[in-house]
């Protein structure tokens, strides 16, 4: 009988893929390749740092990124602009020329690599928002930290697991905050599915999809002038997997109560070829031989598809698509036990969807007071004679940071969910590099996330709402 079965797999190929014996065993060995937890010196999470009644900001990185992010913090009451900071000094002039209307007077920082650090050392900061190329982020982020400011921070947070747990380890020794620049829950349409969630319009939330599929090839990455020194185009090269994930995940996170109730346990990922941005590199070197230098290189694939399972087996679905032409997807999809919701529309029997006057009488009914009380600060804003500076580009999460910060609530994005949305894309990279095998994903909170409590107060129960907008 051996012998027969042991011929058997030979035939079939079965022994070939280690499924004799030990084999068998070795399937499920869990893949955990990088740091699992720590022992937390302090828990940020509902941590309520000291109210700052005028909140002292200073903005390093004054690119695409910043210059909007000069503008949206200026139209918040209660902040003072105090230092911009750049390398090249150009910038510093513009972002000055932006702000010649308000009462912001900043100072400026430009022409050495270290500049920022002057801008972190300062005693008359609070917060620094660092808007500069990816690889920049958790160095400045905790340069400030260590420096008593809190951080404000454009994705990613950090790029490997190791600066995950960096910005963590020191945010928990500092107390000081670091709040990632991002796709949230404080307004709009997703505001209001979070508190349909919370309210139990889906039944249980069991499944999540969000994206990151945005058309960058042309227009972006393939341009000379849109980002310093080609960051985001070489960002693109040699590494696989899912490079920009934050926008989709985040509100899935908030919705699906991670790392207050929940957490991600394991993650795989999958990417596809390249057929688009080695061929772009080609069709443009055979035009400028400026473009020859991109031209062979290991560019990420077109698609990455990225699943995850949590502990309390729900699951997760990520894509990234930065090349392609596909439109925009509307996003999240939420599947429940009780509802579904994807591309704008809601359904709970899979034979209709419901009309858009029944959907968005759920929407007007779920619309929770957080997103009143911001809708109510921009009309306000609209109805002055300094409106029309840029209230317009303000957005609900840096409003509510900045509010928060000033009444001495807790901040709603945290460290921790910095740290797990960011780390993403290094994990995703080890999966796709490890034959799209399932790696375990660390848990930053260190096992609090089965105690803290929900951290997006989105009906304002616990105060807050009283800044303006100018």
């Amino acid at each position: 009988m051996k012998n027969n079965r042991r011929d058997f797999l030979k035939k079939s190929g079965l022994a070939g893929l280690g499924l004799m014996g030990a084999g068998l065993s070795g399937s499920n060995k869990e893949n955990t390749p990088f740091k699992l937890n720590n022992r937390n010196s302090f828990n940020m999470h509902g941590y309520k740092a000291p109210k700052i009644d005028t909140v002292g900001v200073a903005i390093i990185g004054l690119g695409n990124r910043g210059t909007g992010t000069t503008r949206r913090l200026a139209s918040i009451e209660g902040v003072e602009i105090k230092a911009l900071c750049d390398l090249e000094p150009d910038r510093v002039e513009r972002g000055k020329e932006i702000l010649e209307t308000t009462h912001h007077r900043p100072d400026g920082y430009s022409g050495g690599e270290d500049e920022w650090k002057k801008v972190c050392e300062r005693d008359d900061i609070d917060l620094v928002a660092i808007v500069t190329p990816w690889h920049l982020h958790t160095v400045q982020c905790v340069y400030a930290m260590e420096n008593g400011k809190h951080a404000y921070t454009e994705l990613p947070a950090a790029n490997t697991i190791d600066e995950c747990w960096e910005l963590v380890e020191t945010s928990e020794r500092t107390k000081m905050h670091c709040v990632q620049m991002s796709s949230s829950c404080h307004g709009g349409r997703q505001a209001a599915l979070l508190n349909m969630v919370r309210n139990g319009v889906f039944g249980e939330l069991i499944h999540a999809e969000g994206a990151y599929v945005h058309d960058l090839l042309n227009d972006y990455n393939f341009t000379k002038h849109m980002y310093h020194n080609m960051w985001r185009l070489n960002e693109n090269i040699g590494r696989h997997g899912s490079l920009y994930p934050q926008h989709g995940f985040i509100p899935i996170s908030q919705m699906m109560d991670l790392n207050y109730g929940d957490t991600v346990e394991h993650l795989v990922s999958v990417s596809s070829n390249d057929f688009m941005m080695g061929e772009t590199a080609k069709k443009l070197a055979a035009e400028d031989s400026y473009w020859e230098q991109y031209v062979g290189k290991d560019y990420r694939g077109n698609m990455n598809v990225t699943t995850m399972k949590t502990a309390k087996g729900k699951t997760i679905v990520i894509q990234h698509d930065v090349t392609s032409p596909r439109p925009r997807p509307q996003q999240p999809l939420l599947s429940g036990t009780e509802g579904f919701y994807a591309n704008g529309r809601f359904a709970t029997d899979h034979r209709r969807y419901y009309t858009d006057e029944e959907f968005q009488e759920l929407v007007d009914q779920y619309t929770p007071e957080i997103t009143k009380v911001f809708n109510e600060a921009v009309q306000q804003a609209r109805n002055t004679e300094r409106a029309g500076h840029s209230y317009f580009n303000v957005t609900a999460t840096d409003w509510r940071l900045i509010d928060s910060l000033r009444n001495g609530l807790p901040v709603e994005i945290d460290v921790y969910d910095a740290a797990l949305s960011s780390a993403i894309t290094p994990l995703s990279e080890w999966s796709v590099a490890n034959r799209f095998n399932s790696v375990r994903v660390p848990d930053f909170t260190s096992g609090a996330w089965k105690t803290n409590q929900r951290g997006m107060d989105v009906n304002l129960e616990n105060g807050g709402g009283t800044t303006g907008i100018l």
